[in-house]
């Protein structure tokens, strides 16, 4: 065997291994070092928009090539656990271009004219400042869909309605909001 068949088959048996990596990762035994019982009983992980099927369908789709997280223009993707892309709307939220559907080669991301990119909603925590009596509408100037709506009270500061059939779960809301009062929860009519 000369050095040239001898680099070819090292590099080949690097390639077999972390192809062997990439598709045998459980991901409850990274959540069992982290005190976590199970994959079912953890909080759900902020997938990108329009994932294929549930969380066990999309980690066993995706390659973890990053392709995502490169042509994000709104730069919400980043990787997590294990390099799995996860979301994050502390910066940002997403404008739904749809660049990480067509990025994504495997297909865990994949658009449905039936499906809402995510299946988050918005929620309205009690540290809102108009809950607190305090002037402030950004989350509302922030909602392209118009999902959330300030209704006058009399005598009072107008106070934040949700409108849950409107919100589509981009994030602009969470971004803005100066005491971190909009928080995601994971939709549970969709599936």
């Amino acid at each position: 065997m000369d050095v040239s068949q001898i680099i070819e088959a090292v590099a080949h048996n690097r390639t077999i291994q972390t192809a062997t990596f990439r598709t045998s990762m459980d991901p409850a035994r990274r959540l069992f070092l982290r005190g976590k019982i199970s994959v079912e009983s953890s909080a759900p992980i902020p997938r990108p928009p329009w994932v294929a099927g549930n969380e066990k369908n999309f980690t066993e789709m995706c390659t973890r090539c990053n392709a995502c997280i490169e042509i994000c223009p709104t730069q919400i993707i980043f990787a997590g656990d294990a390099g799995y892309p996860e979301v994050r709307f502390t910066a940002n939220g997403c404008n739904e271009c749809g660049k990480c559907v067509e990025a994504c080669h495997p297909k865990a991301l994949n658009i449905t004219p039936q499906r809402l990119p995510w299946r988050w909603k918005v929620m309205i925590d009690s540290n809102c400042l108009a809950q607190k009596n305090v002037e402030c509408r950004i989350c509302g100037e922030t909602c392209d869909h118009s999902a959330i709506r300030f209704r006058p009270v009399l005598g009072g500061i107008a106070l934040p309605e949700l409108s849950k059939a409107v919100c589509t779960g981009c994030g602009h809301c969470v971004a803005t909001c100066p005491t971190q009062a909009m928080n995601m929860s994971e939709a549970q009519d969709q599936a």
